[in-house]
């Protein structure tokens, strides 16, 4: 059996970067990959961009990724966006921020902030198997075992690195849980997440492309309030989409109703308000004319009116009342009842996986197996869109290393 101090399996941003950051001389490390190259989630990351991190205090975060922002704290607050920033301009790669905070490259290449990793790892010794996807893990008396098509390998130190099931062409297909729960780590229940939704009967696919800047939604559960929201929303063929939906999305279920606002951050009762203020202003015009002084677009505007059962040319004399509470309701609350998340195939990220309560998140190492430790999206975190989550992988994959040695300096 090949012998390695430390075995990496997955050879995306967690796991190559905590390969270069475990290797220290006289220490052997391989980073194993199950496609035929390294970092293929990480092309498409900010439609081939790579939106890295996100600026602004690192403890900022915290509010980014759900419920659990407590427990990735450690993780990110001893490898800052700070410190990522730093790590790749030290090695030549320039970064911009935009002014909605996001950082990318400044060549806008995801494939140059992957060279620089694979790049790093080579300087530092790692070695890098592609094509060798790992079939089962075990443990043993040294360590574990780790059984490719190729060979068994034998570690003392094993790190799953994985990622989720998200973009399954990619070689996300979820193999990590199937690994951990061999070993006898907890997996939590996964479902997509950064998705975009799947509207029953979606009264708008012919407007697919019109966006919504920082739109105000709120998500019902059987008649019940459960999320208040406000993001950018996007129209698609199918349903929704935007940041803004992406980011709500991990807390969406199918049958949810999702009631949009149109009118912006005006209120149903202050919007029939205003409406029939202008109405009475301007009673000879017609009522698509008196809708055309909100931000609503025209297109939408004629869709509108035609849900709420009113002519395009009716006038403002002739408007009833009950005409004015169904635009009003539809211009402040629209509601659309969610089928489903897009499915894995479109979800940026995956909802759920390795159970942080069997990690010790202090140092990425189980709870329940020894030296073994976990980073990025395989265990049980989501982050919101804007760098989040690859800001998550990096601090996780570094923090994982930077424990892995500490363990090598006692003993």
């Amino acid at each position: 059996m090949d012998q390695y101090d430390v075995v990496v399996i997955g050879a995306g941003p967690a796991g190559l970067f905590c390969a270069l950051q475990v290797a220290l001389p006289g220490h052997s490390v391989l980073l194993l990959e199950k496609t035929k190259s390294p970092g293929a989630k990480l092309l498409l990351s900010g439609s081939g961009q790579c939106n890295i991190t996100h600026s602004g205090d690192i403890r900022d975060f915290l509010s980014h990724y759900g419920e659990h922002g407590k427990q990735i704290k450690p993780a990110l607050l001893n490898f800052s966006n700070r410190d990522l920033k730093e790590f790749f301009q030290k090695c030549g790669l320039p970064l911009v921020t935009e002014d909605n905070g996001k950082v990318f490259p400044e060549t806008r290449r995801s494939a140059d902030v992957l060279a620089i990793l694979v790049h790093e790892c080579r300087e530092k010794g790692v070695i890098l198997r592609y094509d060798e996807p790992v079939t089962a893990v075990s443990r043993s008396l040294q360590g574990f075992e780790i059984e490719t098509p190729v060979t068994t390998y034998h570690t003392t130190v094993l790190v799953i690195t994985t990622g989720g099931a998200s973009y399954p062409q990619t070689g996300s297909a979820g193999d990590g849980y199937r690994l951990s729960e061999s070993l006898g780590q907890p997996v939590t229940d996964t479902a997509p997440a950064l998705t975009p939704l799947l509207i029953r009967n979606f009264p708008f696919a012919s407007l697919a492309g019109i966006s919504f800047e920082q739109m105000p939604f709120t998500v019902w559960r059987a008649g019940k309030k459960i999320g208040v929201y406000k993001g950018d929303v996007l129209f698609t063929h199918l349903g929704l989409s935007g940041p803004g939906i992406l980011d709500a999305s991990r807390n969406i279920l199918p049958d949810d109703v999702i009631k949009l606002s149109f009118a912006g951050t005006m209120k149903r009762d202050e919007f029939t308000a205003d409406l029939s203020r202008r109405v009475q202003d301007n009673r000879t015009w017609q009522i698509s004319t008196i809708l055309a002084a909100y931000p609503i677009p025209e297109r939408l505007n004629r869709s509108l009116l035609r849900i709420s059962d009113i002519p395009e040319d009716l006038k403002g004399n002739h408007f009833s009342a009950e005409q004015r509470s169904r635009l009003a309701t539809n211009c402040t609350d629209f509601p659309l009842t969610v089928t489903g998340p897009g499915g894995f195939a479109v979800a940026m990220v995956t909802r759920g996986g390795v159970a942080l309560d069997g990690v010790n998140m202090k140092t990425m190492e189980s709870k329940i197996v020894p030296n073994l430790y976990f980073a990025g999206e395989v265990l049980d975190i989501d982050g919101d869109t804007g760098g989040y989550n690859l800001q998550a992988a990096f601090s996780t994959g570094f923090l994982a290393a930077r424990s892995i040695q500490k363990r090598w300096e006692i003993s």
